[in-house]
């Protein structure tokens, strides 16, 4: 499962490479999306479920970036990516206590 994720990784970044046009692009994503769910199954996770808590984990990281940002008067859309990213990291390590 592992390999054929890795397989259809490469598909992306050479449509990528290439220029590829949206669809062209999006059916390799729907590729690489259908081999991540496969991987799923087969390790008995809900593949659903999964996506749900990845999902709310983005959502929960993402609110403490901007309250991080706020308590210095910024918001996300006068921040660099450099900025954003510290913060991120910074929630990430707090989530870990």
């Amino acid at each position: 499962m592992i390999e054929k994720i890795g397989e259809e990784i490469d598909e992306v970044r050479a449509e990528l490479g290439a220029g590829a046009a949206p669809e062209r692009l999006g059916e390799e994503i729907g590729d690489l999306l259908f081999a991540c769910v496969n991987l799923a199954r087969h390790a008995e996770a809900d593949p659903e479920a999964a996506l749900r808590r990845a999902n709310a984990k983005f959502e929960g990281r993402f609110r403490r970036v901007e309250e991080l940002l706020a308590a210095k008067g910024r918001r996300p859309e006068d921040s660099t990516l450099d900025e954003m990213d510290a913060l991120w990291d910074q929630a990430k390590a707090e989530e870990r206590g």
